[in-house]
């Protein structure tokens, strides 16, 4: 079986959401001075790669650990929409064609190629989703929804939150988005199947995941 990771490493200090907690760690025990290791560690749910849960915009909706983790598995279909400008939005006509049989479960991976911005401020503008394209999704029976961005919509500030149309159709519709993803291009075949699993953390909004696609054989 091949499996490729799809995740970002979590390291003290990388970058997050404007105004979300910053990645910390530090020494909670030592080999040298207690005989094995332990690390605190202190970030934000929505770190790295990770699943936003129903409950990350709506109070009584699932949290993270209400959610079915097979619904978190399902035939990956990535969507080129490479090659757009900073802000640009992605609507139906551009991907049709990439979705044309698009089947209830599959889960949509959309690939911006803006992974390769991570870590600069480029990465802080990125291409988003039109809301009339997510809802065709949703309708079709697609619960699952990847980018390799900060998120399907316009990044909001630190100043305040910005509007949330995308995460409010999925969501809404009981679905679950994953982001920051990274590495799609590898998943652009047949066959591909998604995972992304979150820890079960007890009424919370969102977990960091590792995301793999994995398929039979070895190339």
């Amino acid at each position: 079986m091949r499996v490729v990771d799809l995740s970002r490493p979590v390291t003290a200090g990388m970058p997050v959401l404007p105004g979300d907690p910053p990645v910390e760690t530090r020494p909670a025990a030592t080999v040298a001075a207690d005989g094995f290791r332990v690390t605190a560690l202190h970030l934000g749910t929505h770190t790295g790669t990770h699943v936003d849960a129903p409950a990350h915009l709506f109070e009584g909706g699932a949290a993270v650990d209400e959610l079915d983790p097979a619904a978190l598995v399902g035939p990956a279909r990535v969507v080129d929409a490479t090659g757009r400008a900073p802000g640009a939005v992605i609507g139906w006509d551009e991907v049709a064609e990439q979705l044309a049989d698009l089947a209830a479960g599959e889960v949509v991976l959309v690939r911006t190629g803006w992974d390769a911005c991570f870590g600069t401020d480029r990465y802080l503008d990125p291409p988003v989703l039109d809301p009339g394209l997510t809802r065709r999704l949703v309708a079709a029976g697609v619960r699952v929804l990847g980018t390799d961005t900060l998120s399907p919509d316009p990044v909001p500030d630190a100043a305040g939150p910005g509007a949330l149309p995308v995460h409010e159709v999925v969501l809404g519709a009981g679905g679950v988005i994953v982001e920051n993803l990274t590495g799609l291009a590898a998943v652009d075949r047949p066959g591909a199947l998604f995972v992304a699993l979150p820890l079960p953390l007890t009424g919370l909004d969102a977990s960091p995941v590792r995301a793999v696609a994995l398929w039979p054989g070895t190339a």
